[in-house]
Formats: C-alpha cells, sequence, structure tokens
C-alpha cells in the first residue's frame, strides 16, 4: 500500500466527480482519466480493519476474481493517505452495464444467465455478501461480472447448500430490484440448476418477486 501526501491526493482527485458520499465524505471519485477512487474510513479504533484494511480486501478480492475466471474491476494501487484518515483503491471499472441499469430490464434468458453465474460463483466458493443487481454487470461481449467487492469470502470448496440460501437473500433485498427488473425469478433458479428441494428454499428466498 503506497503512503500518498495530501499534494499528491489532492492533484490525483482534480476535478474529479464525486458518485457516491455520505455524512463523512466522499465515497467513490470518478478520476479525470475514466478511473475510479474509492475511499474507506476505519469506523472504529479498535477493529480489524486497521490491520487489514477494506482497500486491501477490495484489491485482494480483485486479483482472486480475476485468478478465477469471473470479471471484476482492475486495481491500479492501493493509498495510504493520513491527511484525511482514509486508504483507497484506484481502479479501471469493469465496462458494461449493472442489471439494474439495463434499458430493458431482466428478460428470461438473461435470468437464466444470472442463475448459471450465481451458481459459478458459489461453486468456486465465492459468497459476495454486496450480491444484488446493482453490484453485477453484464460486459460488452455479454459476460456477467461484479463490482463493489470488499465484502466478500472465497472458500477452497464450493458453498454449502445454507451458505447458497443466504446469499440468494442478499439478492432479493432490495424489493425495488424484483418489482422492477427481475421478474422472472423461476429462470433464474432453473439457471442455478440445483436440487429440487434447494431449488424450493432458494424460490423461498423471492417472495416479493413471485
Amino acid at each position: 500500500m503506497k503512503k500518498l501526501s495530501n499534494e499528491a491526493y489532492l492533484t490525483l482527485r482534480e476535478d474529479a466527480t464525486v458518485i457516491e458520499a455520505d455524512s463523512h465524505d466522499d465515497k467513490v471519485l470518478l478520476l479525470r482519466d475514466g478511473t475510479y477512487l474509492k475511499l474507506f474510513r476505519v469506523k472504529r479504533l479498535i477493529t480489524s480493519a486497521r490491520f487489514s484494511p477494506y482497500s486491501k480486501r477490495f484489491a485482494r478480492n480483485a486479483n482472486k476474481l480475476r485468478a478465477l475466471g469471473i470479471p471484476t474491476i482492475s486495481v491500479i494501487q492501493t493509498y495510504r493517505i493520513p491527511s484525511i484518515q482514509r486508504t483507497a483503491v484506484h481502479y479501471s471499472p469493469l465496462t458494461g452495464n449493472t442489471l439494474r441499469n439495463l434499458p430493458n430490464g431482466i428478460d428470461e434468458a438473461l435470468a437464466e444467465k444470472l442463475g448459471k453465474f450465481i451458481r459459478e460463483l458459489h461453486d468456486k466458493g465465492i459468497y459476495f455478501r454486496s450480491l444484488h443487481l446493482g453490484n453485477v454487470v453484464l460486459t460488452p461481449d455479454n459476460k456477467l461480472g461484479l463490482i463493489d467487492i470488499a465484502d466478500m469470502t472465497i472458500y477452497r470448496k464450493p458453498l454449502t447448500d445454507n451458505q447458497a440460501i443466504r446469499n440468494f437473500r442478499h439478492l432479493t433485498r432490495y424489493k425495488g430490484d424484483c418489482e422492477s427488473h427481475l421478474k422472472t425469478p423461476s429462470a433464474l433458479i432453473a439457471g442455478y440448476g440445483s436440487a429440487p428441494d434447494l431449488s424450493a428454499k432458494i424460490a423461498a428466498s423471492f417472495p416479493s418477486c413471485q
């Protein structure tokens, strides 16, 4: 992780567009060259984030996903910025549109494709806690990939059924996604291709999508 002086930080973010912010400060910046700077703060004095910053987790997860063949962002550099008490990841975005932002929503074929993609994640041991339509990207070459990947665990073996069910609940926690975009959950479940008993439990995670 590279230390970034306040002067260098201000130069890096000059003319940047604020994409996301909260009551504390900016969180995501779109830089002049089309790359992004994602900023992380340590919320508590005693926390694992001081020893393993989210910026490092973000970068580590990106490298692991790419090694597993999952499209994602490309990390340029990680930074420690003492002047604003933040760490940061500078990265190139994953080209494409999130499934939440597709103008025509998600048809049956794409829902099935999403199901197959989630199955691939689970078979590769990827438990993505931020799994929702705003964090899954459809690339120009018709592949699916992941963004906003800090909150993730990658196991050495496939997810258990209980882990898979919990992960599907993350996917459906935004009611608007079901109502406006994911209108064919049966196709998604079919694409996932699990045994009938697990399929029934997954379907129960989609009450607002039925």
